[in-house]
Formats: structure tokens, C-alpha cells, sequence
């Protein structure tokens, strides 16, 4: 079992009560009678459903009913927990371009605290004038300014500036770093998303906004990270993508369609996990797959990554310019250039928490 139920209940505690989860869950449901948007979901159940449902049936008329309800739940008090929303929201107004700023202005009614979401999500819309959008809101939104500047001077990443896969030095990258003194960073690092658990709600919000393949390619990039066995956060995001996608997929029948279209004109790395997430789904072996990925989980944080197992030979470089103190604080993340092998609970956000069901 290798501490399944550990790992499970950890992931439990981490997330408990994040709406987000339930929004992604919401995939695996059979899509239920849209509300009527002119009135507000007067539970969180009625809103997955209307949330589930809307690709379906879209009725953009009821976001900012639905955006209102989820701030006076205070849904958004948690940046780790609002990826579903953000992605849902910003799938919406980018589903209608022409209808963009009047949606904007009609969720603008919330708690201050809030706006940043909204900002966010005007961010990932993918709109062509989404720049625009935010500086005609600006005004309205003045807490969040700081943030809209950012995004506009493009310090901040938009959901076409995602790092798939995360580039990790090498021996010698590492041996350079220490005889430097920790003075050569190489080249600035780019303004990017970095893979997470958080992601892949996000894309599953933007997914459940349209139904569209944009997002599911995203989250189909993120798989080789699943056979990541130097890191556990990027084993974490990469299994929580092929778990996401596998059981998606058991009951979304058109995704499943999608995933076994898309696996033609993948790389090889990324079609053989693909392979395995459209096998899973097709045979309903999710159990197998939520086992396996734990398990992977758990063996790295006890043993760590590959590489710094394979160091046991460097005994013999001797204590001179290279010291072997440095080689493995390097390969242990230590002096902020190798791969940590354990990570905080925070680390296990909304995303991993379809793997504890």
C-alpha cells in the first residue's frame, strides 16, 4: 500500500473544504437542469450543477449571479483554492468577446478583497483586448492596481506563458554553481506559470466554461511530469494531471474522444502517459491509477530524487575545490539550484485532492 491512507489522509486536510474541488469533481457527474440565472444558486450544490451543465448550455447571464454568490461565500478568500473559479470565469469571457466588459461590470459588485480574481481571470481570458479591459476597469478595481499594472507591463504570466516542463541543471551545472560561489545564475529566468496542482483546476475551470480541447491540451502537456522522479511537486502536478484526465474521461465520453484524438500528434513522452490515462479511463481502473500515484508520491519523499542517490560516488572527488557538503546541498535544493525532495502540505492544493476519492 506504501502509506496510501497516510498520504490520502494528509491530502484530505489540506483541502478540506475547497469548492474548487468539488467544481472538478462536478466533471464526473451527469450535467443536471441548468437554474434559471436571474436568480441566485441558493446552495453549493445547485451552483456545481449550473457550473457542470454550462458547456452544455451556455448562459453567460448567470456568471455574474454565480461570481456575487461565490464572494458572499467568501469561495475566494483562498488564492490556492479559487483556480476552478478563475478558469471558469476567464473560459466565460473569453467564450464571449462581444459581451466582455458588460459581464466584467455587472461582477464588479463584490467585496473589494475579491477583485483580484476578477483581474485574474480578465488575464487568462485569452481575449485579444484583454489588456484594454483591464485598464478601463482599473478605476473600479483601485486595491488591485498594483496587480493590473503588473499583468499590463507584463510581469506577471498569462495562461499562454505556462513552463510545461520545468529545466533542471544538470552535474555540471551544479559544480559551477558551488566553485562560483552561488554568483553565476545563468540566464534571467522567463516570466512563466509554473506547473501545479492549482493549474490544472484552472484549466479544468476554463474546460468546464467551453468545452473546448485549449485546455485539455494544456493539462496534456503537463503528463511527462508524472514520470518526474526528482521533484515531488512536479510528480504531484503531473499525476494529478493524468488522474484528472483519466477519470474526467470515464464519464465525459466527448473528452474521452478528445484525449484519444490528440494522443496521434503527441511526442513520445507524452503519448505513452496519454496511452495510459485513455486505457484507465476506458477499462474504469482509476483505483489502480490514484494507487500507483500515490505510492510514486511517497516513495520520492522518503528517498528523494534519483539524483541525489546516484551521489554516492562523489566520495571520491576529495575535500578540495569540490566539497562534497556542496554537492549534495546543490542536488538537495539546498542553495536554491537543485530539486527539493520534500515539500510543505500547502504544496498539495485542489488539484491532488481528486486523487484521494
Amino acid at each position: 500500500m506504501l502509506a496510501d491512507h497516510s498520504i490520502a489522509a494528509a491530502l484530505r486536510r489540506t483541502a478540506a473544504g475547497l469548492f474548487a474541488i468539488a467544481i472538478a469533481i462536478a466533471l464526473a457527474a451527469p450535467a443536471a437542469a441548468v437554474p434559471r440565472p436571474s436568480a441566485a444558486p441558493n446552495s453549493t450544490e445547485a451552483m456545481l450543477k449550473w457550473i457542470n451543465a454550462y458547456r452544455g448550455k451556455p448562459e453567460p447571464d448567470g456568471l455574474p449571479v454565480l461570481v456575487h454568490t461565490l464572494s458572499d461565500m467568501q469561495a475566494f478568500k483562498d488564492a490556492e483554492s479559487s483556480g476552478a473559479y478563475i478558469g471558469f470565469i476567464a473560459g466565460v469571457l473569453g467564450a464571449n468577446p462581444d459581451r466582455a466588459a458588460e459581464l466584467i461590470a455587472k461582477m464588479l459588485p463584490i467585496a473589494p478583497a475579491d477583485h483580484w480574481v476578477l483581474v485574474r481571470a480578465i488575464a487568462y481570458s485569452g481575449l485579444p483586448n484583454w489588456k484594454e479591459l483591464l485598464a478601463t476597469f482599473v478605476d473600479r478595481m483601485p486595491t488591485r492596481r498594483a496587480m493590473i499594472d503588473r499583468y499590463l507591463d507584463g510581469k506577471l504570466p498569462t495562461l499562454d506563458q505556462i513552463a510545461y516542463r520545468i529545466e533542471k541543471p544538470g552535474m555540471m551545472d551544479k559544480i559551477k554553481y558551488v566553485l562560483t560561489f552561488g554568483t553565476d545564475h545563468g540566464p534571467e529566468k522567463a516570466i512563466a506559470i509554473e506547473p501545479s496542482p492549482e493549474l490544472i483546476d484552472l484549466l479544468w475551470g476554463y474546460y468546464l466554461a467551453t468545452g473546448a480541447f485549449w485546455p485539455v491540451g494544456h493539462i496534456i502537456k503537463l503528463l511527462p511530469l508524472a514520470n518526474d522522479k526528482e521533484n515531488v511537486e512536479n510528480l504531484t502536478t503531473g499525476s494529478a494531471a493524468k488522474f484528472t484526465l483519466a477519470s474526467n474521461a470515464v464519464r465525459d465520453l466527448r473528452l474521452l474522444a478528445l484525449l484519444k484524438w490528440a494522443v496521434k500528434g503527441e511526442p513520445k513522452d507524452v503519448a505513452v502517459v496519454l496511452n495510459d490515462v485513455i486505457e484507465t479511463a476506458e477499462t474504469v481502473d482509476t483505483v489502480r491509477m490514484r494507487k500507483e500515484s500515490l505510492a510514486a508520491i511517497e516513495e520520492l519523499k522518503q528517498k528523494g530524487p534519483n539524483s541525489k542517490r546516484e551521489l554516492t560516488g562523489w566520495g571520491q572527488v576529495g575535500q578540495g575545490a569540490l566539497s562534497m557538503g556542496c554537492v549534495v546541498a546543490a542536488a538537495t535544493g539546498q542553495i536554491e539550484l537543485g530539486i527539493p525532495c520534500v515539500v510543505g502540505g500547502a504544496a498539495y492544493s485542489a488539484g491532488l485532492q481528486y486523487m484521494s476519492h
